[in-house]
């Protein structure tokens, strides 16, 4: 049968997607990346092997990882932290076929909008709430990269100029304003994790409101202005964070309500990823479908 492979490299795991060209699903596969080895880029290799060894050969391969993918596709350009042996691995060269590579957050965001919570969409955000902040967009249906692959992180915006800095030197980004990474500093060390926090505030707790909502009204207040500058039909939330559910969208839906711009009484809807934890390797595998295509006589 004819069909794509799409990967999606973490830190803790490799998940894999065998699809059809038209994005039906064969397979899921997820097996540990073992980043701590230098080696590990060896077991994509040879979990690639094994799928086609089971299946035949893929038409066509596609690769998504963390990091700036550089602009044209042939690599994970920079990365910070762990994985640092995907920084300028070029997967066409070590797997002998071409082999284009996406930021993971990009390939998330192409995989939703291929068939998930903005499907068929054109002009769509994608914000990940986790650890920290995540984002890409696509804008009149092309993933926006920038001129070094920095663009759409999201996570990384500005909205106190007096705040502190974040990883990247931000002043109040807001990544520090909703990420679980301040969480202990933004409760002063009350909650442990924004999951504590979310379940203090369904209780009622009085403290954990005032954090939730602050934190709830600088996501809401980041995503207006990503609204203006982005003009999206649609703005997807995924990560950890938004499993919380209606604690996350009723009140966040409020805030739109009082500061989104909305010419004519348009308003740009805002919903929860559908795709789960193989968005990335789903769009890892659109995005080698249409380089195939390209190519193809």
């Amino acid at each position: 049968m004819s069909y794509a492979i799409g990967v999606d490299i973490g830190v803790t795991n490799i998940k894999s997607v065998r699809v059809t060209r038209d994005g039906r699903v064969l397979s899921r596969h997820q097996i540990a990346t073992m980043a701590d080895s230098p080696d590990w880029p060896a077991r994509v290799e040879a979990h690639i092997a094994e799928l086609e060894r089971l299946h035949g050969r893929a038409d066509s391969l596609g690769l998504a990882a963390p990091g700036l993918a550089a602009t044209d596709g042939s690599c994970i350009a920079w990365m910070q932290g762990r994985l640092g042996e995907v920084e300028h691995l070029n997967w066409s060269r070590r797997l002998g076929r071409p082999v284009p590579v996406l930021n993971d957050a990009q390939a998330a965001l192409l995989g939703e909008v291929w068939k998930g919570a903005a499907a068929g969409a054109r002009n769509a955000i994608l914000l990940t709430l986790g650890t920290g902040v995540g984002g890409a967009a696509i804008v009149d249906g092309r993933i926006l990269k920038g001129h070094i692959g920095r663009a759409g992180h999201f996570g990384h915006i500005s909205l106190d100029i007096d705040g502190e800095r974040d990883i990247t030197g931000t002043p109040g980004s807001l990544e520090q304003m909703i990420g679980n990474c301040t969480i202990q500093k933004r409760s002063r060390g009350r909650f442990a994790t924004t999951h504590d926090l979310v379940a203090a505030y369904r209780k009622g707790d009085a403290e954990a409101s005032t954090v939730w909502l602050r934190s709830v009204k600088a996501l809401g207040c980041a995503v207006v202005s990503l609204v203006n500058a982005l003009d999206p039909q649609v703005v997807i939330i995924g990560g950890g964070i938004a499993v919380a559910g209606d604690a996350l969208f009723v009140p966040l839906r409020k805030v739109l309500d009082e500061y989104e711009w909305r010419p004519h009484g348009h308003k740009v809807d805002i919903v929860a990823a559908q795709l789960g934890e193989f968005a990335g390797a789903l769009g890892a595998a659109k995005n080698g479908i249409e380089a195939a295509r390209v190519t193809e006589p």
